[in-house]
């Protein structure tokens, strides 16, 4: 159970080797002992993050997860929560791509839409029916400032975040009333394996930086925040900007 201060004793983290879902349970893991699942596909990436955690003192255990098996989602999550509750569990997977290629490549933009947006549904559903059963937890959902207003500059991207959003803060109405709450975590450019070699954006930040922002999130029960807090008046004054203007906008 999460104690008194919101720190849990365990924690799902659906994508393992995710930079900032690692950087949140290293965060849990420097405040209590943790019981950490990583659902990945096997790689040398997820045996560094298993080491890495263990190192804190966690308790680790990997589960082989693959966001484009839809059908084997159910089975993922009931693996993962095979040895008892689970208090967080944070949804950490996605892909970028290539923005002008996912739109005119109907094998990269179907990708990327799969991976974004129908994994991550198909695994909300899977665990909003875990979490009531248990009677308890706390999700954290993943997403991005590219789904707030989605730009022409990465429209198929950003569609898929904007997806997201709405099936998280949904899923979040949903449970609230059994006392179990869903977080979406909305970063900015954050520094990771995923954006490297691209021109940082304003208020870029770091994986470390946004496990602070959600660890705090979840303490306080909020349903969405975003990372850093600086993007909520940035995208307020974005949403509300015209459409023939906003089309001019070097973004």
């Amino acid at each position: 159970m999460i104690n008194a201060v919101g720190t849990p004793q365990s924690l799902l983290l659906l994508g393992g080797t995710s930079e900032i879902g690692l950087a949140i349970a290293e965060n849990y893991a420097r405040q209590r002992p943790l019981k950490v699942v990583l659902a990945a596909r096997p790689s040398e990436r997820l045996d560094a993050a298993v080491a890495k955690l263990r190192g804190l003192g966690a308790t680790v255990r990997t589960v082989a997860f693959d966001a484009r098996d839809l059908d084997s989602h159910p089975k993922v999550v009931e693996e993962a929560f095979s040895d008892g509750d689970i208090d967080v569990s944070v949804v950490a997977f996605g892909l970028l791509g290539d923005a002008e290629q996912a739109w005119q490549d109907h094998a990269s933009g179907v990708e990327l839409a799969q991976v974004n947006y129908t994994a991550p549904v198909s695994l909300g559903i899977a665990l909003a029916e875990r979490l009531r059963k248990q009677g308890h937890g706390s999700v954290i959902a993943l997403s991005s400032v590219a789904g707030e207003r989605v730009r022409r500059s990465n429209f198929v991207y950003g569609s898929t975040k904007a997806g997201f959003d709405g099936f998280y803060l949904g899923l979040g109405e949903a449970l609230r009333p059994e006392g179990i709450t869903v977080t979406v975590v909305r970063p900015g450019f954050v520094h990771t394996k995923m954006t490297e070699g691209m021109k940082a954006a304003p208020m870029a930040t770091t994986p470390q930086k946004v496990a602070e922002i959600a660890v705090e999130a979840v303490r306080r029960r909020k349903d969405l925040v975003w990372a850093p807090g600086q993007w909520r008046a940035v995208m307020s004054v974005l949403r509300h900007i015209p459409r023939p203007i906003f089309r001019r906008l070097p973004i």
